[in-house]
């Protein structure tokens, strides 16, 4: 296992986390029960996983629950992050959303469920467009400041709202997120636009989220109506959107580097993503503790130039304004970054100049 910080944090995390959402009955990801839950725990710890992500939403809190039971008597083996911010009840608006009674009402109600009495990471699970953002950054500086909560971390914001967050709680003196949880993989790298950028000047650390989009990048079937019985896609349909046509290459991509290494494509499309700028710790999930071995093992890969080549190119979703104008003036016309950066220019990654003056 590999360890790196928990982004601008002092905490130490396993380069993959465990994922939980296939903990308990609700979210047709699996539905292990609490045995099941237990052996792959204690799996993943035997195999140096020391970081486990889950969510108060996920079935309905049971996967919390079941978690509890399994970390029992080993809690401060582990850095534990939950989230909020989701549907809790399907009658009560008011349990939703990053307001300062939600939170409160999380933060308890996920404590409870986790037997612990605090949480080493709690992450907003994504933007409140409802509530002051003042309302939810201060309250979540509160949990830090009472014991509650070690660190927080944010999901699924845009780039600006997360510059914007950092920004209000670096001028009110508020305790600031040192995370945020992304989805990416080989076909959805969207956050190589802007929030890759964001996090390495900010010094926030990306937890991946859904690296094999869905089990789509396993390369079992290239058509949605293929997805055989019994996998994530079959029983839960698409989980992330992408094109099906453009996925195509990259499916290729990984089978032909795949049988190079004589590896599974699931295991190349992590080891890829594993290896990227900014990553503090890719969320791995499975139904079984054979699989979960299987997706561990993707480290020991030693992808060639040659291989990230090939699937960069088969992947490349192009480069889209304003960030081309950017790479432009930054890379391909600016000669103190070929005097600094002359690596850059000689691996050929370097923005090549597209306007031809």
């Amino acid at each position: 296992m590999e360890y790196r910080t928990l982004g601008r944090s002092g905490l130490i995390v396993s380069a993959f986390g465990l994922g939980t959402m296939q903990f308990g009955e609700g979210m047709k990801m699996g539905s292990l029960g609490q045995q099941a839950t237990t052996d792959m725990v204690k799996f993943a710890l035997d195999h140096g996983i020391n970081f486990i992500d889950t969510a108060d939403v996920y079935s309905g809190g049971q996967s919390e629950t079941q978690l509890g039971v399994a970390l029992k008597g080993i809690r401060d083996e582990v850095v534990l992050a939950s989230k909020f911010r989701l549907p809790m009840s399907d009658t009560n608006i008011n349990r939703s959303g990053a307001t300062r009674v939600n939170i409160r009402r999380g933060i308890e109600s996920s404590l409870q469920r986790l037997q612990t009495d605090h949480l080493d990471l709690y992450q907003v699970h994504g933007w409140d467009s409802h509530t002051p953002l003042e309302e939810t950054l201060s309250t979540l500086n509160d949990l830090v400041r009472e014991g509650l909560v070690r660190h927080i971390g944010l999901s699924n914001y845009l780039a600006w709202q997360a510059a914007t967050a950092l920004g209000v709680q670096e001028r009110r003196g508020w305790e600031p997120f040192v995370t945020a949880q992304l989805y990416y993989s080989l076909v959805g790298r969207e956050l190589e636009h802007e929030w890759i950028d964001l996090a390495k000047y900010s010094g926030l650390g990306v937890l991946v989220w859904s690296p094999l989009a869905g089990g789509y990048l396993s390369a079992k079937y290239d058509r949605p109506e293929d997805a055989p019985e019994g996998t994530r896609f079959g029983e839960a349909g698409q989980f992330v959107p992408f094109d099906w046509d453009k996925g195509r290459p990259v499916l290729a991509a990984l089978r032909a580097v795949a049988g190079r290494h004589g590896v599974t494509p699931a295991q190349v499309a992590l080891k890829w993503t594993v290896s990227q700028p900014a990553i503090s710790s890719v969320i791995i999930a499975a139904r079984s503790t054979e699989r979960l071995g299987e997706n561990i093992a993707a480290l020991d890969i030693v992808l060639t130039d040659e291989d990230r080549r090939e699937l960069d190119e088969a992947s490349h979703p192009g480069t889209p304004y304003p960030r081309w104008m950017m790479l432009q003036l930054d890379q391909a016309e600016d000669p103190r970054t070929r005097a600094v950066e002359p690596e850059l220019f000689e691996s050929g990654r370097a923005w090549k100049d597209m306007r031809g003056w």
